[in-house]
């Protein structure tokens, strides 16, 4: 039986369930494979790479939703979905992504739609819905926090955690609700081995007159995709990025560094520790090769024997 990719529910001899597709649009019947292989996907992100302003580590495809072909197309421009195929270096990075966002909106962080879609050569390629699109062609203003410190992609990395507390205050409508979050976030990134957020993975967005975080993007067990991580954060907290211990992100960053009351910081502790359950019951029925499962489940657990 199989397994729909975009809601993770048994859906027989079919490749996707009909919720699945009723979340991609009301009007699907069906869906096609994207009609590229993921080398075919992978060539096409670097022939477009000059065209596209969402470049980055991992190739990138901007596309639209076809109802009326039933399936994603590749554009250059207005697109408002991201494709991410397989990646030729790290493994299972989509399978990864789609289930490190799924146990972030479980958490209760803003995850936009997103899910896996099969291509020709039946891998599977990660699709994020894009959250500073809406109307055509319109765009919400959004600046990551590379751009709101003037840091690039080659500076991205030298940055500290204590310094993005300061953006927060500096560019958030209401600062103490943007911190609370991002202490949620950061926990998060911890606890699931996202050794990889600098400052480029973190951005603010404006609408209706009010600049708020982002809905997140590019969460992913980076730690049990790479051989022998170093680091356990991309950017250092009190002077370091490894070794972390709980009061390190609860005392030192969560009280002394954003301010954040007792109260806020033990309903965030209590959410997380109600949510392991669920969190492992959807590593274990992801699609994620087993190997890749129990090094996820064998993280999470040692992460959250932390606290």
């Amino acid at each position: 039986m199989n397994r729909c990719p975009i809601t993770y529910q048994p859906c027989g001899e079919d490749l996707y369930s009909s919720e699945g597709l009723k979340l991609l649009s009301p009007k699907l019947t069906s869906f096609e494979n994207l009609p590229f292989s993921a080398s075919e996907q992978r060539q096409e992100a670097a022939n477009r790479a000059t065209r596209l302003s969402i470049q980055g580590v991992q190739p990138k495809l901007s596309a639209i939703l076809s109802v009326k072909n039933q399936q994603f197309e590749i554009v250059d421009q207005f697109g408002n979905f991201i494709i991410k195929p397989q990646s030729d270096i790290f493994p299972e990075l989509p399978e990864n992504e789609d289930l490190t966002m799924r146990m972030a909106k479980v958490y209760g962080i803003d995850v936009p739609f997103h899910g896996l879609v099969y291509s020709k050569d039946n891998s599977k390629s990660y699709f994020i819905k894009r959250f500073d699109r809406y109307g055509k062609g319109k765009k919400y203003a959004t600046e990551d926090f590379a751009q709101l410190t003037g840091s690039s992609r080659d500076t991205k990395y030298n940055f500290t955690m204590e310094k993005i507390v300061k953006v927060i205050d500096d560019f958030c409508t209401f600062p103490s609700i943007e911190k609370a979050e991002f202490f949620k976030r950061t926990l998060f990134c911890f606890i699931t081995g996202n050794e990889d957020m600098h400052l480029k993975n973190f951005s603010l967005i404006t609408k209706s007159g009010k600049t708020t975080l982002t809905p997140v993007y590019d969460f992913l067990n980076s730690s049990i995709a790479i051989k022998n991580p170093q680091e356990e954060m991309a950017l250092s907290l009190k002077g370091k990025k490894s070794n972390f211990k709980a009061g390190d992100l609860i005392d030192y960053f969560g009280k002394e560094r954003l301010g954040l009351s007792d109260k806020v910081i033990d309903q965030t502790l209590k959410k997380m520790f109600e949510n392991v359950e669920k969190w492992n019951e959807l590593i274990e029925i992801s699609f994620l090769s087993d190997e890749m499962k129990e090094k996820y489940l064998r993280l999470l657990s040692e992460r959250l024997g932390r606290f």
